[in-house]
């Protein structure tokens, strides 16, 4: 007589609930920069060349660019949500959801308190340096959390995929912190502004792909 051993039970399906908190990881970062890009070239004055991406929540205009930081915080919060659902063992299942959830608390606080004028931005405001304001400063502690939490979410992942043998997603997630590192320090201070956009892009790219790769496993 034959004996057949039991089948090993498949892993659960993301559920719906789920899998939608996970989609709002994937739309943030395309919307974040489709919003920019938009500003970019339809914002009188500004320079994407000379001024830096937060100087767009500065000026008449200045609530679509506080919005979509802090809508794009919000959408990587209910991602953070959906990774917490989705990660039930392994390594890091604890600490990449707190980490992506913290990369959206700092863009919603660099969206509550903007940053200060400056760079002749907007039309009428210095040309210099600006002066730091107590909103200035808040801008950029919230500036400060979402980097230190999304460079300390790559190795997280990377740990987490090498314990599963997912070796392209390990080399991915240890890959893009260096990435965006080499980006930003690129000695040529004229196209600063331009490189802080492509490191976010990079940064935001990575966390889109993460949720993605979620929803879909």
């Amino acid at each position: 007589m034959t004996h057949q051993t039991p089948a090993t039970p498949a892993t659960p399906a993301t559920t719906p609930g789920t899998a939608r908190l996970l989609d709002c990881g994937v739309a943030a970062g395309p919307l974040f920069l489709a919003v920019w890009a938009v500003q970019a070239v339809t914002r009188d004055g500004y320079d994407p060349t000379r001024h830096p991406l937060s100087l767009l929540s500065l000026g008449e205009l200045g609530w679509v660019q506080i919005v979509n930081f802090v809508l794009c915080g919000a959408l990587l919060l209910a991602a953070a949500a959906g990774l917490r659902r989705d990660l039930d063992s392994g390594r890091g299942r604890r600490w990449a959801p707190i980490l992506v959830g913290l990369n959206g608390v700092g863009l919603i606080v660099a969206g509550i308190f903007p940053t200060d004028a400056g760079a002749g931005f907007p039309p009428g405001a210095p040309a210099g340096a600006p002066e730091m304001s107590w909103h200035g400063v808040l801008h950029e502690v919230g500036f400060l959390i979402a980097q230190v939490a999304w460079f300390a979410a790559c190795p997280v992942f990377a740990r987490r995929f090498s314990a599963l043998g997912r070796r392209k997603w390990m080399r991915l997630c240890a890959a893009a912190p260096v990435a965006a590192l080499l980006v930003l320090a690129i000695p040529h201070v004229d196209s600063l502004s331009v490189r802080m956009v492509l490191a976010t892009a990079i940064q935001l790219g990575l966390l889109t792909a993460l949720a993605r790769h979620h929803v879909r496993t």
